[in-house]
């Protein structure tokens, strides 16, 4: 008698299991849709204003930083500035077209970056420079009295994810008599890895001949942990205002590839690595 009602106990309680395991799990959902639909919900992120970036190989990154310089007009050198005749200076804020140069105040994480930032990164990367041999141990470190740097985004307009962020270190050029021996003159440098892209350098290094272009090239190449370099084929000998400079290709993003120059200023001593023209 015990073993029968002990049966007739349990067996309500197994069919209210069994209801609950079959309708449960979709009353459950029903509740949970009912908080969510139709309802606008905020979530903080951790990569601020730059939530479009991803993750570029570094011939990518080159070459749309290259494509951004070159569709604009740049200063890149006072000496080199001197010979062109159009060279002007641009409002970046206002560029449109398929490349171009943004004016950016926060880093990759979105957090406000002072300028600072940049000139110790780019001392980073003319540390390293010196010791791969790339540029002369004379060339002088970085001082925020003497240098200015600006954020830019090098964007890519109609794919605004493919995009590079970087410091554009410049010399404080205004004081008069102002000894530019040994001094860095201009440098684009990589804000998330501190690489330098591009810059132009007083040395002591007084002739072209003394210069083993092929040599630079190939070590920034690995520095920057690019494709092997290939010599550029045909390149007008007008196209720089140098006579002194060698030209070389990478490959870019689908078809296109990136133009590296390595060139010297005899005179002045001045050597550069450019991306752009």
């Amino acid at each position: 008698m015990k073993i029968k009602k002990l049966s007739l106990l349990l067996l309500p309680l197994a069919a209210l299991i069994t209801g609950l395991a079959v309708w449960g799990p979709e009353a459950l959902a029903k509740y949970r849709d009912k908080e969510i639909l139709n309802k606008i919900q905020a979530q903080e992120t951790e990569t601020g204003t730059e939530g479009f970036r991803y993750a570029l190989s570094s011939n990518e990154k080159l070459y749309i930083l290259s494509k951004c310089l070159n569709n604009q007009i740049q200063p890149e050198s006072e000496q080199n500035a001197l010979n062109r005749a159009d060279s002007v200076n641009l409002d970046y804020q206002e560029l449109t077209g398929t490349y171009a140069m943004v004016v950016n105040r926060k880093d990759s994480s979105g957090q406000e970056i002072s300028e600072s930032t940049g000139i110790e990164l780019c001392n980073q990367g003319l540390q390293k420079l010196k010791e791969l041999g790339i540029i002369s141990d004379s060339v002088k470190e970085l001082t925020e009295n003497s240098y200015g740097a600006v954020m830019y985004s090098a964007i890519d307009v109609p794919e605004p994810r493919n995009n590079v962020l970087v410091w554009k270190i410049s010399l404080n050029t205004g004081k008069q008599n102002f000894n530019k021996d040994n001094c860095l003159l201009d440098a684009y440098v990589d804000a998330d890895t501190g690489k330098i892209y591009e810059f132009y350098v007083r040395t002591d290094v007084t002739r072209w001949d003394e210069i083993d272009a092929d040599e630079i090239v190939r070590t920034w190449a690995e520095y920057m942990g690019l494709s092997r370099p290939e010599e550029y084929e045909g390149a007008n000998p007008l196209s720089e205002s140098t006579p002194y400079f060698k030209k070389y290709t990478f490959a870019g993003i689908e078809e296109g590839n990136t133009v590296v120059t390595v060139g010297f200023y005899e005179g002045v001593n001045e050597l550069f690595l450019k991306i752009s023209r």
